[in-house]
């Protein structure tokens, strides 16, 4: 099932980001066998859970000539191949681009790394916070006079870069269908982290993000547009940037906007922030989200990520699924003639790794 079935991805294991591409994948239907070392340490791999769900496990020892060889008889038969060593060593292994070409050269070769293929940096050592840093992310995020403030590793191991990975292997699986040629995708987290800034490069263009971090409209600077603690110390987010929004916002909280500056005079900004703050802390964030529930004013409470799955939203559109008891996101996006199987945990024994090989090597098979 999903519209990706029938498509074959090797995925040789590294860290989040191709294991969250290899997870998109699998997601829309392909099949992605994940090719495991035999001993890694904690440092080495990602903790069992979502990202390894809809795979296929094989352990094989790339120090190895034989295993090296197995690997490159499994590329004969497939059509993707991620990687997310330093650059030079899926080479130093035997199976860089040259070695995977020559055995088919209608493969998809994604590499995944932090600083790209080439540059200064390309053989450093680096994670999200430094990706987004030097990408110009990370200062755009924190509140006004503080330090910038690393959001987790979403920005550059994710968003920038195991998405970045699949809409690149989805792109040069687009282009061989014209060509029939494979290619080498060189994803780079900095690259990735530094897309998703071109929003605020134009706002910036535009006069419209000049201000420090922290005090510009869409990021914690205006009012309307932040985190509110509830009385039960849990927060609300407030979106009300449109004006009939923010009109709606006050009239449900029972504020008098004649009280209050204009909208948008960030000198009347501090008088605002202190007439929400007091009144949101006088409910709940469930009593604030049950009150606006149907409401246009852009305010939704704040939640965790292992309470998300609870919101009605979620639950109306099963956006959170059930895997051997761990709940977890839902495959994304959705279709209307090819959806989504429900995920599965990742297979390793050897029946079903013997099924998916015979499938692969059988002509035409899916």
């Amino acid at each position: 099932m999903g519209p990706l079935s029938g498509l074959r991805v090797i995925e040789l294991t590294n860290l989040a980001p191709v294991p969250f591409g290899g997870m998109i994948l699998a997601d829309l239907g392909a099949d992605v066998l994940r090719i495991d070392r035999p001993t890694r340490s904690a440092g080495e791999q990602s903790p069992a859970g979502p990202l390894d769900r809809g795979k296929h496990s094989l352990t094989v020892d790339l120090r190895d000539a034989a295993g090296v060889e197995q690997v490159l008889d499994l590329v004969e038969h497939a059509d993707v191949l991620l990687e997310g060593f330093r650059p030079g060593v899926a080479e130093r292994l035997g199976v860089g681009p040259e070695h995977v070409f020559g055995r088919n050269a209608r493969i998809v070769y994604a590499r995944m790394t932090g600083w790209g293929q080439t540059g200064p940096l390309a053989h450093t050592a680096g994670h999200d916070i430094n990706y987004i840093a030097v990408s110009g992310a990370l200062d755009l995020v924190g509140r006004a006079g503080q330090a910038p403030l690393a959001p987790a590793n979403f920005l550059g191991d994710f968003a920038g870069g195991g998405m970045l990975l699949a809409l690149g292997v989805l792109a040069g699986l687009f282009e061989r269908s014209r060509s029939g040629e494979g290619q080498v995708i060189d994803a780079a987290m900095v690259d990735g982290a530094a897309l998703l800034t071109s929003f605020a490069h134009g706002m910036h263009a535009a006069g419209m993000w000049n201000a420090p971090r922290g005090e510009n409209i869409v990021d914690s600077g205006a009012p309307f547009y932040d985190t509110y603690e509830c009385a039960d110390g849990k927060f609300v987010a407030l979106g009300s940037m449109e004006a009939k929004f923010y009109q709606e916002l006050l009239d449900r909280l029972g504020i008098d906007a004649t009280t209050l500056p204009a909208q948008l005079d960030p000198t009347g900004w501090p008088q605002v922030r202190v007439a929400l703050s007091e009144r949101l802390k006088q409910r709940t964030r469930d009593e604030w989200a049950e009150l606006f529930a149907d409401s246009d004013a852009c305010l939704s409470p704040v939640l965790s990520p292992w309470e998300a799955h609870l919101h009605p939203h979620h639950q109306s559109r099963r956006g959170f699924v059930d895997v051997d008891g761990l709940m977890q996101p839902a495959p994304a996006p959705r279709f209307s003639r090819t959806p989504s199987a429900h995920p599965q945990s990742v297979v390793g024994d050897a029946d079903s790794l013997a099924q998916l090989l015979s499938r692969w090597r059988s002509p035409g098979g899916a």
